[in-house]
């Protein structure tokens, strides 16, 4: 089995995790903590056949197939178990598992947990080393459903992505499940350390809505200091120009700018033969860039379209200007640090899968 994961001998090996969390926030947690060495138990609902991501297929996987691509994407390293909490023995057995564990990982509305005690509360009374990390939707109190879409919708990413005059478009990755992950990663890091020095269990409690509010970052700060409400823009960045605008080359294939600073500008105007443009009223700083913006897509672009794809990556990288492929999905994993981010793996009706893990720094003495 190929793993690629941290080295220093799994340093989180002896921890016990129970997972009582679906979808993706959750698990993605769950899955870091088995990456590390954690021995993770996930139990699944068995009245709706496991995790609601097991069914949620792509048209060209087999229906017949137990599992998704999208369940194995957060669910590596884990052992499952169906379990129907609504049932006195099932519940009995998941908290058999508890009563062993260092940390619960759960996404249960509190009424919920409540019904059948394993709400933080209860559980911490009763075992006061553990960690519960908790994920919801919204504040204490507030209810509501709590899907990705509908939060890069409340909080503002939709508002902010597109094209210009075009309707919003979603990031096509859960995006706010796992910004919610990795605050709920730290949280628990910082517990287990708690808990080293003092003995002491916490509740580490996450919403997936104040993760996003959290990485609104320089839109955030647009609004709060200069009052400005950001638009859509597609790939561009309202502060800097060029810098996301993706231009053709003359093979037919893209590229992106990234152009932070002047000195990076003056580098490309020379790249492309043009050393004058960086002197010009224009183009001189960031801020006349902006200005002028458009009027610099179409110049740079005709520039562009002269030479290769390849060639150009080949010489900007040689004159420090910061620029990059628009790859594929297969063409991000011809690429050899991303090849060794694959983890091949067994789920248990023995189906071979592969996955990528999520644990990617690396320790070293």
């Amino acid at each position: 089995m190929k793993n690629n994961l941290p080295n220093l001998n799994a340093p989180l090996a002896g921890l016990k995790i129970v997972e009582l969390a679906g979808v993706l926030a959750g698990p993605a947690v769950g899955m870091f903590l088995a990456e590390l060495g954690a021995t993770v138990i996930k139990i699944e609902n068995k009245a709706t056949r496991g995790d609601m991501t097991r069914h949620w297929k792509l048209p060209s996987e087999d229906p017949q197939w137990s599992f998704s691509a999208y369940y194995c994407s957060v669910n590596w390293g884990k052992t499952a178990l169906l379990l129907d909490l609504t049932q006195e023995e099932d519940l009995q057995q998941a908290l058999a598992y508890i009563a062993e564990a260092d940390v619960v990982i759960s996404n249960f509305k509190i009424t919920s947990a409540q019904k059948m005690g394993l709400d933080p509360e209860t559980l911490r009374k009763k075992y006061p080393r553990l960690i519960f990390a908790l994920i919801t939707g919204y504040a204490d109190g507030d209810d509501r459903l709590a899907f990705d879409v509908v939060l890069q919708a409340e909080a503002g990413f939709l508002y902010m992505t597109g094209e210009p005059g075009g309707k919003p478009v979603k990031m096509p990755v859960a995006l706010i499940d796992l910004l919610a992950a990795h605050q709920l990663k730290e949280g628990i890091l910082l517990a287990l350390l708690h808990r080293e020095r003092s003995g002491e269990g916490l509740l580490v409690q996450v919403s997936l809505f104040a993760a996003a509010a959290a990485a609104l970052a320089n839109q955030a700060t647009n609004w709060l200091i200069g009052g400005h409400i950001p638009q859509p823009m597609g790939t561009l960045h309202p502060n800097i120009a060029p810098y996301g605008e993706i231009f053709t080359t003359l093979d037919g294939l893209q590229i992106v700018l990234a152009v932070g600073v002047d000195r990076q500008f003056e580098q490309l105007c020379k790249v492309l033969g043009h050393p004058e443009w960086a002197a010009s009223p224009q183009y001189r700083s960031n801020v006349d860039r902006l200005h002028h913006r458009d009027q610099l897509f179409e110049e740079l672009q005709t520039e562009i379209s002269q030479y290769t794809r390849q060639f150009l990556l080949d010489e900007f990288q040689k004159q420090g200007v910061p620029a990059g492929a628009v790859f594929n999905m297969a063409e991000v994993f011809a690429q050899p640090e991303a090849a060794d981010m694959v983890l091949d793996w067994h789920l248990p009706d023995g189906t071979a899968v592969k996955s990528v893990r999520s644990a990617v720094f690396e320790l070293k003495q």
